[in-house]
């Protein structure tokens, strides 16, 4: 629908430039012309298929979320198990399984301790972190409370690029608490196999995080995510409950510094005090499935359902 000028450009026709339709704001949007038309909208969980209608998450496209909320669904994205796999991975040290994990997986600590410079002490938690290091991501959250985490029994190793005043401060914490600290500034495939291998939990705090792949990894490694409960970190994370027993992770819901430290210095007392508990978790984690094989029989259903 539409036309040639003088020139020989193609110009949208009027009657598609209209607020129901591509016009947003004085300007033609695309996106919002493909939510329009579309028979179902999809996005990567259910949990931010929700947020996006809202303003703060919903870029000015809250709205007509809203307008086509009964169209709208979330499908958390899959992980590739072959590839993500401590019983058969190429770039860790030693391999490891759900049934042999409690005697197998400190191995891997213990290798990258010895690489990377930290004190070597097979029982200390260590917490990994991969990640673009930006706001998005909560680095504000850690920076503010970095000093007060390195007082405990913690060793924190970070993989990542992103803003320099990150970049800045994990090499910083790293220059302050020697053996404690480890910042590794780049990226580096075959070191984030080996942090999620090596790690016993994994924090993830982000402002927002459509679906997050980076939780699915560790779970699948063993590896507890502490993570903040938004888009697809709630909807993979189960936070632990110390009554029912039941969780493979650790959450906080405001995005707030001291309630992250909260939750990460909780799941350092279940970590020393209740270990029974912490590999119970651990376990619970590792069996939990998010391949693809489970994501796309979701997409399938919902093709077949139009």
């Amino acid at each position: 629908m539409g036309y040639e000028d003088s020139k020989g450009y193609h110009r949208t026709s009027g009657l598609l430039f209209r607020a129901d339709k591509l016009e947003a704001y004085k300007d033609a949007n695309l996106l919002k012309g493909g939510i329009v038309y579309a028979d179902r909208v999809t996005t990567v969980s259910s949990s931010y298929a929700e947020e996006i209608k809202q303003p703060f998450y919903g870029e000015r496209l809250d709205g007509l979320m809203n307008a086509r909320s009964n169209c709208l669904s979330g499908i958390v994205n899959g992980l590739d198990y072959n590839e993500w796999n401590p019983a058969t991975d190429p770039m860790i040290e030693h391999h490891y399984d759900a049934s042999n994990f409690r005697k197998e997986k400190v191995k891997n600590k213990l290798a990258l301790q010895e690489a990377l410079g930290l004190n070597q002490d097979k029982k200390v938690m260590m917490i990994g972190i991969v990640s673009r290091l930006t706001d998005q991501k909560g680095f504000d959250l850690i920076a503010y409370v970095m000093d007060d985490l390195c007082q405990d029994a913690v060793q924190i190793v970070a993989l990542g690029t992103g803003e320099e005043r990150y970049e800045n401060m994990f090499r910083h914490f790293a220059w302050k608490y020697q053996g404690k600290v480890s910042a590794n500034i780049y990226y580096s495939e075959p070191i984030s196999h080996k942090i999620y291998a090596a790690c016993d939990a994994f924090l993830m705090p982000s402002l927002f995080e459509p679906c997050g792949l980076s939780q699915l990894m560790s779970l699948r490694y063993g590896t507890v995510p502490i993570v903040r409960e938004t888009g697809g970190l709630k909807d993979t994370v189960e936070p632990y409950n110390e009554f029912e027993k039941k969780g493979d992770g650790f959450s906080f819901s405001n995005y707030n510094a001291d309630e992250m430290l909260a939750v990460i210095r909780y799941a350092e007392k279940i970590y020393y005090d209740k270990r029974r508990d912490w590999n119970k978790i651990v376990e619970q984690g590792m069996s939990r499935d998010f391949s693809w094989k489970n994501s796309a029989k979701q997409y399938v259903d919902l093709y077949e359902s139009l």
